[in-house]
């Protein structure tokens, strides 16, 4: 029997599990609609269509695959396709992100390689910051002017409970090196002393406030934009820190402003690393110290063992014991970042220095 010759026709390949060629190209979409971005929660975005449009409308969004994991926050200006009414049940996808403006990152600590962006697209940083009750962390403020340095971003220092202590000392430290400062107290009931100045330095603007848990953040939120019902938290009398209360970040217009107005509040932190920082930028976000270091010689790294660092003279020039004290407490915080930032020093995973 004449033994039987193989070939192509006899192989039978059978199609497994994501045989398919994949292509390369994408859907355009391009008849999809803008949208921003105002809530996360779980994997659902709530979007506000149209924003300050004709067709302004509410709607409930998740993000396309195509998307990968790229990650879409508060503020973000994306593109949806889909079923974008707004009625009940309905559900659009976003498919596209639009470039930013700027992006407020932080990490853990300052070793964490994992960025963790913030919100999108606001070009103010609000920190929010108890005059007492709990006290206030001159660090912490110092390590988000240097975030907001980086992002491009303006910062503005928002004082709470005036009624408890005096902003003195804090304005004349923020004050003198560009960052502007509103102060702010509890009055009669649930009235806001120092709510139109608040008000004001937003007015136009898209502005994100971060700040420890505790320092009346979600309260001021409250009072500029009524029923929202943030949840306002408690301070824990024997470790002076507040309890979490706002789980997620959430974008809202501010009503009652001559220009388009919107606030992004964001959950208490209780540390802001700066990983994602260049430690050669770090001198930028502190004024009042990069004017000083332009006297330094050259190669001068600014740090504790730097010799001739003009930042120790200007300490010692101070006119008197408070000016030196304060300027110490200046060039030790910028220090203490730098040495942090550069692995010679021991990172501050959680911001609880004192002034």
């Amino acid at each position: 029997m004449a033994q039987r010759r193989y070939d192509e026709r006899d192989v039978r390949i059978r199609p497994g599990r994501g045989s398919r060629p994949r292509t390369k190209q994408r859907p355009e979409h391009a008849d999809a609609e803008v949208a921003l971005v105002t809530a996360v929660d779980r994997g659902r975005y709530a979007i506000l269509v149209d924003p300050d449009g004709p067709d302004e409308r509410v709607a409930i969004a998740m993000k396309a695959r195509e998307l990968g994991r790229d990650r879409v926050v508060p503020g973000d200006r994306v593109d949806i396709v889909g079923d974008t009414s707004g009625a009940d049940g309905s559900l659009s996808r976003i498919v596209r992100i639009q470039e930013r403006k700027t992006v407020l990152r932080r990490t853990a600590d300052d070793t964490d390689p994992v960025e963790r962006i913030i919100v999108a697209n606001a070009d103010q940083l609000v920190i929010v910051t108890a005059l007492a009750d709990p006290e206030p962390r001159t660090r912490m403020i110092d390590r988000c002017v240097a975030a907001a340095y980086d992002a491009r971003m303006d910062a503005l220092l928002a004082l709470t409970k005036a009624d408890l202590a005096d902003p003195a000392t804090l304005v004349d430290m923020y004050a003198p090196i560009g960052v502007q400062v509103v102060v702010s107290s509890r009055g009669d009931g649930r009235v806001i002393d120092g709510l139109e100045a608040v008000r004001d330095a937003l007015d136009g603007r898209t502005s994100v406030l971060v700040g420890h848990s505790g320092v009346g953040k979600s309260t001021l939120v409250n009072a500029l934009v009524p029923g929202t019902g943030r949840a306002v938290g408690v301070v824990n009398d024997v470790t002076g820190r507040g309890r979490h209360t706002s789980s997620s970040a959430v974008a809202l217009r501010v009503p009652g402003t001559r220009e388009p107005t919107w606030v992004i509040d964001t959950p208490g932190v209780r540390s802001f690393g700066l990983a994602h920082v260049d430690p050669q930028h770090l001198l930028g976000a502190f004024a009042d110290l990069a004017t000083v270091a332009d006297e330094c010689p050259r190669g001068c790294t600014h740090g504790d063992d730097a010799p001739d660092c003009a930042l120790d003279a200007w300490v010692q020039e101070a006119p008197d014991d408070s000016s030196r004290a304060a300027r110490g407490a200046r060039v030790e915080s910028f220090r203490r970042l730098l040495a942090s930032r550069l692995g010679t020093g021991e990172p501050e995973q959680r911001e609880t220095a004192r002034p």
